[in-house]
């Protein structure tokens, strides 16, 4: 199956290495649909009646959402490839999705976007740490 990232990575007209294109299409995937996942929660979170109570899950969507959509454009460059960028951006990804997930998943019984965003953060989580695996 195609996709946009699969097609762009595709025309990169220098070698990407031994870096494992499926894996990283997912990541890049991944991490975009987190980020918006992450977005829209936190905007929900915003309509809903007790706010204060999702105050810390609104922080934490904003943080994992800036934090995926870095690091699915980093991941989207390859000129001048750094492997110790590329790990800690992975990393910190991974480190946020899973607080992110963590705290939606509190609020998941209540509020069914928590519950859509907590399934995007442990997908995202996954795929970070998968590709971080395959980097080696």
């Amino acid at each position: 199956m195609s996709s946009t990232v699969k097609d762009m990575l595709a025309t990169y007209p220098a070698d990407l290495g031994d870096i494992d294109q499926a894996k990283l299409t997912r990541c890049i995937e991944e991490c975009i649909a987190c980020a918006q996942a992450c977005t829209a929660c936190a905007d929900a979170c915003l309509s809903e009646g007790m706010v204060g109570d999702l105050a810390k899950c609104i922080r934490t969507d904003m943080d994992c959402a800036d934090i995926c959509t870095a690091t699915g454009a980093v991941l989207s460059r390859h000129t001048g490839y750094d492997a110790h960028i590329t790990a800690a951006i992975l990393t910190a990804c991974a480190m946020v999705c899973k607080a992110c997930g963590d705290e939606c998943a509190m609020h998941a019984d209540t509020h069914e976007h928590c519950r859509v965003c907590a399934e995007a953060c442990r997908s995202c989580e996954a795929a970070c740490n998968e590709l971080l695996g395959a980097l080696g």
